[in-house]
């Protein structure tokens, strides 16, 4: 398959203060559309050019960086624009996504500490997932543009920690931008969409 970038779900200005204008245009238009550019052109004669986006990722994973950074990173910005709307986050959850989250994470506030604490304590660039592994909600942290689907697991919500995805708007407060994410920006009905899938 080619890679093409998918336009934003919501106007560049809709995150309003917890995302701004500024920071998607940079990051959706200039670092996704170099992921998108740059995984083409390293495809191009590999046993993965026509391959799905999720088996590019799987199989090229240890195998051959060039395509796997661009396509892991493509398949996760694909899902981090659709995981954000606006007035989204906020502590009234899909029902059966809540009491999953209820039975293998401790409850949502639990969720929200421990989700923070993976994307505060993932040294340098990468994202914090919540995933699902085994038939189990978990989280987890991965570097660079690495994924849970190279482990087995099915992301279901993902948070970019790379400076790139909140240096405009927060400079160094990495905790404050994920605090922003998870109660101001999460799109619960997407996480609840894969969540059924998975």
């Amino acid at each position: 398959m080619t890679f093409t970038l998918p336009p934003l779900p919501y106007a560049y200005d809709a995150l309003g203060q917890f995302m701004s204008k500024e920071t998607l245009e940079f990051h959706h238009d200039k670092h996704h559309q170099a992921y998108v550019t740059n995984g083409n052109n390293a495809l191009k004669g590999t046993e993965w050019e026509g391959k799905s986006l999720e088996e590019i990722v799987k199989g090229s994973f240890g195998k051959n960086p060039a395509v796997f950074n661009n396509a892991g990173q493509h398949y996760n910005h694909i899902h981090f624009w659709s995981w954000m709307k606006p007035n989204g986050g906020g502590t009234k959850l899909p029902g059966k996504l809540e009491k999953k989250i209820n039975e293998d994470l401790g409850g949502f506030e639990k969720f929200k500490t421990d989700f923070q604490a993976a994307g505060v304590g993932q040294f340098g660039s990468g994202w914090c997932w919540l995933q699902v592994k085994n038939g189990k909600l978990e989280i987890s942290k991965t570097p660079n543009g690495e994924n849970p689907l190279v482990h087995g697991a099915t992301p279901i919500l993902g948070c970019d920690v790379w400076e790139h995805s909140y240096y405009i708007d927060y400079r160094n407060r990495r905790p404050d931008y994920l605090k922003a994410f998870v109660e101001n920006l999460v799109n619960w009905e997407y996480v609840e969409s894969l969540f059924e899938k998975a």
